[in-house]
């Protein structure tokens, strides 16, 4: 697979424990990508030591980040790994998504692998600004790792949207897809594809009373499974492998992913921003934070991230 040449690894300053490197270091070892360890960092009180010359606050930030690389440095000789090509670098910024996304277009990276937060109360995964932004933002695919293992034989879950016309979600099924079963193969995984579509809306039903629901719902299905059949024809997927379930993407993606033991969802992300973001979302968002496995998102083919502009 020549898709992930150049992996970008996000670093938790935080742990010495990196999901986001073994995860590189993983799917280094099938495709001989090469592998940047990447971490942010910024101290506000060094850039606020107003007694000190501009010259010293240099010396002192230089000083912080040599000490990082040196963890760093620790951290890739660990692994064990001396015939994969594993470099790192150490960026001093105060918005880690910039600095990533930056690094992402400067260098065309294929893609960024993050690790997620844990909270040991609660054992739900935190998702943070970074995360978030990132996932928006980011022009190329963003690996989310989370602390599923990815045995052979596995299943990969992939969430299309068989249904609409707009060409963005047939792009996004197109690479979704291509992304799917290009993985599949260096995994030895299966390829699991699964569209959801909505029902009776309540209110209709209420308001109509000779409306049937059982003849909408029979029709919803039938022109979704036959969506769906024709767009896994097209990438020689078995009839086995296809799901189409009514519901909520969340809870059909979610509920699936968890019958079948999935390693990794495959999901595509329009990248909205500013106030659509905020009030509507996206179908990655609202899923992602309630999977116990790996994320992958995907943007539709030529998306261009705003930071570019």
């Amino acid at each position: 697979m020549d898709k992930y040449q150049k992996i970008l690894a996000v670093l938790d300053p935080t742990t010495d424990v990196q999901k986001a490197l073994e995860r590189a270091i993983e799917l280094a070892k099938h495709t001989s990508a090469s592998i940047t360890a990447f971490l942010t960092i910024f101290d506000f009180s060094y850039e606020m030591t107003t007694m000190l010359s501009n010259d010293e606050r240099e010396m002192m930030r230089q000083s912080v980040i040599e000490d990082r690389e040196t963890w760093i440095k620790e951290i890739i000789d660990k692994t064990g790994t001396p015939s994969l090509d594993i470099v790192f670098k150490v960026v001093w910024h105060n918005r880690p998504f910039e600095s990533v996304i930056n690094e992402v277009m400067q260098n065309d990276f294929d893609i960024v692998i993050k690790g997620t937060h844990q909270h040991d109360k609660f054992k739900s995964v935190i998702f943070t600004p970074t995360d978030w932004h990132i996932l928006r933002k980011c022009p190329c695919p963003v690996l989310l790792v989370k602390d599923h293992k990815w045995p052979e034989h596995g299943n990969i879950l992939a969430a299309i949207n068989v249904a609409s016309d707009e060409d963005e979600h047939k792009s996004l099924n197109s690479v979704i897809t291509e992304q799917a079963i290009a993985l599949a193969q260096l995994i030895n995984a299966n390829v699991n594809l699964v569209n959801s579509y909505p029902g009776t809306p309540v209110n209709i039903a209420i308001e109509i009373p000779e409306f049937n629901s059982h003849e909408y719902n029979q029709a919803m299905l039938s022109q979704h499974e036959e969506a769906m059949d024709k767009h896994a024809a097209s990438f020689d997927i078995a009839p086995e492998y296809t799901y189409v379930k009514e519901g909520l993407p969340e809870d059909v993606i979610e509920s699936l992913s968890q019958e079948l033991d999935a390693e990794l969802v495959i999901l595509g992300t329009i990248g909205r921003t500013g106030l659509s973001a905020a009030f509507i979302g996206n179908t990655a968002e609202h899923v992602i934070d309630r999977l116990n496995c790996d994320v992958l998102a995907l943007k539709p083919f030529g998306y261009q991230s705003p930071l570019s502009k």
